[in-house]
């Protein structure tokens, strides 16, 4: 059922018929007034009745309206313009700061807040910002454990769908990004950007203990060992010594009782000094 409601009278409307029940017979010199159709339903109000009609699709889920390319259909004609969009790749919505384009004006007002630092959810437990809802309830899953993705093939699950998605690589051993060097093909992008200081020769990483440089992290800790008895970096305080400059400085916080991790004494034993 339909309603609208004007000053001095309310209009129901029916499949079958219009009753009309005046709500204002005492009022004297009324001033006339923009009459407004109001949903029955949620009570929001509109001033054509084919507003009100199309408003209503909302609760009957009727979706009146679908797309040409994909068929996926749409209880507004209005929403089924801006899903086009994604097809059409039109952006009408531009940030004036960096020119970037988006389809839709709310996607717009959230870029905004990358330029203006705003970040209006928080999480209720570590009250870390983010700039997006979206974004936070992703991060909730670190507090809850949470793993809505599950892999068809191994039933291994994840929090993240981006994680799922690089996990199926391993049963469809699907190579995406390759090397414009060499064409060697990787599964994850991390491993491409890894193997190609091969070719540059950059060499990132370096031994602390004689300064040695390796592309690569594996490279460089393989390279630790022929240092596994050698000893260079000792403790100022109590003397004792490490083979690796980075395993006295956690060895330190012991000392100065800085405490990253739940227990330094045992982080301390794990080093093998």
């Amino acid at each position: 059922m339909e309603a609208y409601i004007m000053t001095n009278e309310t209009h129901l409307i029916g499949d079958l018929c219009v009753q009309t029940v005046d709500t204002d017979k005492d009022v004297e010199n009324v001033i006339s007034t923009k009459k407004y159709f109001a949903c029955v339903i949620c009570g929001q109000k509109f001033f054509q009745k084919g507003l009100l009609k199309k408003h209503f699709h909302i609760h009957t889920k009727e979706k009146p309206s679908s797309c040409d390319v994909c068929n996926k259909e749409f209880s507004r004609k209005s929403s089924l313009k801006v899903h086009q969009r994604i097809h059409t790749k039109e952006k009408p919505y531009s940030c004036d700061v960096c020119g970037k384009g988006f389809s839709q004006r709310g996607a717009l007002s959230t870029h905004y807040r990358i330029h203006t630092g705003e970040k209006p959810f928080s999480c209720y437990i570590c009250n870390k910002d983010f700039t997006q809802k979206s974004e936070l309830n992703v991060h909730l899953r670190i507090h809850t454990n949470e793993k809505r993705f599950s892999c068809g093939v191994c039933h291994k699950k994840f929090s993240w769908k981006s994680n799922l998605t690089v996990h199926l690589r391993t049963h469809t051993n699907e190579k995406p990004y390759s090397c414009d060097v060499c064409r060697k093909d990787f599964s994850h992008k991390s491993h491409l950007n890894v193997h190609y200081v091969t070719h540059t020769n950059e060499k990132p990483y370096s031994c602390d203990a004689c300064g040695k440089g390796y592309s690569q992290r594996g490279d460089l800790n393989r390279h630790y060992q022929t240092h596994k008895n050698e000893k260079p970096f000792s403790c100022d305080v109590c003397g004792k010594k490490y083979s690796r400059k980075d395993n006295l400085k956690v060895h330190l916080r012991f000392h100065t009782n800085e405490k990253p991790l739940e227990d330094n004494a045992l982080l301390d034993d794990h080093l093998h000094a």
